[in-house]
This record gives structure tokens, sequence and C-alpha cells, in this order.
């Protein structure tokens, strides 16, 4: 086959086609990919690059749960570190979380003031969510008319003031908003009650701050989820589901005709409870890192389907944060930046449990964008967007915090040998060079 006039042609032994692998050539014109055909296909005298033995072509990931936190965080993380940090881990396309910036994503006013500051920054495609807190059902409208890609809510203390949580009678109210709406509601499952009965979490030892969230938080939370969706009909997502636990009450109301889905986190599926010294703040999130017990049905909930995709959860904060409280988990702050090491974290522990790089790029790529409206990324496929990523999966590394690219020198992961490493990102068929001009767009919701 010849076409002619293409900008690009990309020839790969080995690409995650769809959901198998298999050798061939693409064929890229204006930003998308307008074929793909045979690996030695004849494709005219554009120019060309050839993977490598030891790589695969693979679409780019789409994190649809990052904290960008700017504006009013950026010592945090901003939109110039967050997207560098995302295509150096072969993420091509990211959705903001409407906190821990300031001002929140709960108004038109502030999504204005978010794109604005974005705008000429981001290396990656970047999309919204809006936020539902109490006090702003009227701005859900019109934030959805601005094409967010659905709303975020929290059920337990965010840890912000700005982003209050919502009273069991406001989420029936936003829910039945969002349902009309046809809008998508993602949701932060962590139950107030349930919590404030828990344990208290003051001390260094990790085995105070799991106890202190025990997996019937979540249980509680997400079984009110579930009744809200099957109530409204409406669009639901529970976000970084870590307690297995859970999982029965996701598969029951699907069962019942309820549009839910459900994520989970990298942290959740390759870090251990067991193996989280004590005082070491780095490993604190919310909900928390649970047990190799419940690890295991973590990853069989993915193989069923109940868990629909992983995403990064990347919430950054500066190292004074971390480390306040000398190590004390109630004091520090809780979240995990880990946007650049996504992907080769998955995919250690995949290839560890015998699963296939098409199985995690299903899970880190096209699942998400499908879940949140955006059928042109997330794969190889005729008329999708060129975004790309080059992976090696068999070659490794070790983690130095000081130079991934996100702001601060924090991670989880230093130390960690990970298998797959991120060699070359393409955005619309141009490779990213994080140190060039950023050129990124910013997405809204049923637009290209």
């Amino acid at each position: 086959m010849t076409v002619d006039a293409l900008d690009l042609v990309i020839r790969a032994r080995r690409a995650v086609v769809g959901r198998a692998e298999r050798e061939c050539a693409l064929g890229v014109r204006d930003g998308r990919i307008i074929a793909v055909e045979a690996y030695d296909a004849e494709l005219g005298d554009a120019p060309e690059a050839r993977l490598a033995d030891d790589e695969v072509l693979l679409p780019g990931l789409v994190d649809t749960h990052v904290h960008v936190n700017e504006p009013g965080r950026t010592e945090w993380e901003g939109f110039l570190t967050a997207t560098r940090a995302s295509a150096a881990g072969g993420v091509t396309t990211i959705v903001d979380m409407p906190l821990n910036s300031i001002p929140s994503t709960t108004t038109v006013e502030a999504l204005e003031t978010k794109r604005a500051v974005a705008r000429d920054q981001v290396h990656v495609d970047v999309g919204f969510w809006g936020g539902a807190v109490p006090g702003n059902e009227k701005d859900l409208a019109a934030l959805h008319d601005e094409a967010v890609y659905g709303f975020k809510c929290f059920l337990v203390d965010s840890g912000v003031q700005e982003f209050p949580p919502l009273s069991a009678e406001e989420f029936t109210d936003a829910m039945t908003t969002t349902g009309s709406l046809g809008a998508l509601m993602i949701v932060h499952a962590e139950d107030a009650d349930a919590l404030a009965h828990a344990p208290h979490a003051g001390g260094r030892a990790y085995s105070s701050f799991l106890a202190s969230r025990p997996p019937q938080v979540e249980e509680a939370a997400v079984a009110r989820v579930a009744r809200e969706a099957l109530r409204t009909g409406g669009r639901t997502h529970v976000l970084h589901v870590s307690s297995a636990d859970v999982l029965p009450v996701i598969a029951d109301a699907r069962a019942r005709g309820a549009d839910l889905t459900a994520e989970t986190c990298p942290h959740y599926l390759s870090l251990a409870a067991e193996d989280v010294p004590d005082g070491a703040t780095e490993f604190k999130c919310c909900p928390p890192i649970r047990g190799t017990e419940n690890q295991d049905r973590l990853w069989q909930g993915l193989a069923d389907g109940v868990i629909d995709f992983v995403v990064s959860d990347h919430s950054p904060c500066t190292p004074d944060l971390k480390a306040q409280g000398g190590g004390d988990f109630d004091v520090a702050w809780g979240g995990i930046a880990s946007v650049q090491v996504s992907l080769p974290a998955v995919w250690t522990a995949a290839r560890e449990r015998g699963l296939p790089l098409t199985e995690v790029v299903r899970l880190m790529a096209t699942a998400p964008a499908d879940r949140v409206g955006l059928p042109h990324k997330g794969r190889i496929a005729i008329g999708a967007d060129a975004d790309l990523c080059v992976l090696a999966p068999d070659d490794s590394f070790v983690v130095d915090p000081s130079v991934l690219r996100h702001r601060n020198p924090v991670s989880a992961y230093a130390g960690a040998r990970l298998h797959g490493v991120v060699r070359r990102t393409y955005l619309r068929g141009t490779e990213v060079d994080p140190d060039g001009a950023p050129r990124g767009r910013l997405l809204r919701r049923g637009q290209r």
C-alpha cells in the first residue's frame, strides 16, 4: 500500500494494537494515525522512525487522576512539571483534579483561571474535572456546559479547606443533578461516620495509620455510592479503590443495572503494607496501602473486570509537608507522586503475575480514555491521535527521586528497581522534548 504525503512513518516489530501484540508500520498525517499496515509496507517517502528490537510501541497512556495544584499551590506541583513527568512516563493525556489548586475548580470562573494558567505550559494534552462541593450545585450545569469531563466529590474531609466534603443529603442532591446532566460523578469513597469511629492514627507506626482507615470506611462509602447510582441511573465512578472488600458491592450494583465503574492505582498494586517502614510517610495516602492478601484480590478484581482501569492519583506536595511531624502518619500530608513511574510500577508487578503488556495497555490507556469520553486517545487505530509511547519492557532502572520530572524529589518508589523504561513519547506524531517548547493542548469534553 502507498500512502502519499505522510508526515511520519513508525515501524515496530512489536506494537500493541487493540488487544494484541503485532508488528506494524504506522502512517501519521496531521497528528493522526491514518494507516496501520504490515511492518514492511510501502508508505511513501515520509521520514521514518524504527524501533529497536527490544522496544515495543504502545499508545500513549491516559491518566484521568492527576493533581496538578496550579494555581495556588504551584510549589507542590505545576502544569509544566506535571506534564514533563507525564511525558517522561509515557502518559500523553491527563485529566486534572479540581483540588488542591486555589481556587478549586468549582465555578466557571475558577475553571477559566486554571485554563489560563495551564495554557502554553503543557507538554501533554490536559482536560479538567469540575468539583462538587457544598453550595455549588447551581454551578454544576454551567461547568458541564464548559465541557469539564465530570465532577469530583468527597464523602470525607479532603484535607484542604477549599474543597469540603458533601454530606449524605448534599451527595444525594449532587447525584440527582449530575444524573440529569448525563455527567460522570467521580467519588472519593470513604465514609466520614465510619472514619470517626475508627482508631486514632497518631504516631510513627504504619500499622496504626492502617488501622485508622479500615476497609469498612471504604465499604460504607461505596455502598452509598452504589445506592445513588442505582437511584439516579447516573454515570458514577469510584476513585482509587484500595480495599478489595468493596468489590462485591460494585459487582452487585452493576448486576442490578448501575452505571458504575471503579479504578485502582499503581501503589495499591505494587506496594504492600508489610513493607512500609515506620515513620516512612512518603507512603501515606488515603485510602491507605493495604496488605499483600488484599493486593492479590485487587489484581483478581482487575482480571474479573470489577475494577475497570488503573490511574496514578498523582498527588504531590513539598518535602516539608511529607516530613512534618517527624514521621507521624497523622500529621504528614497524604498523597503519592507517581505519574512518571506508573507504567513501570504496574508493568513490574504485572509481569511477575504473568499478565501480558497488552492487558496493562488496556487498563492504563484504552479503558480510562473510553470511560471519560476520549475515543481518539489511548489506542493505536486509524483515526486516533498519534500519541505513542516507546517502551523497553525488559530494561530496568532504579528510581532516583532527584531525577524524576515532577516538581519535588519525593517518591514512595525511591530505590526500587522497576522494569519498563520509557525511551520516547510522541504527542500527535511529534516526539515530546520535555526541555523544549510545550506542545500540549487543553481538552474539552466532546471536542477533539
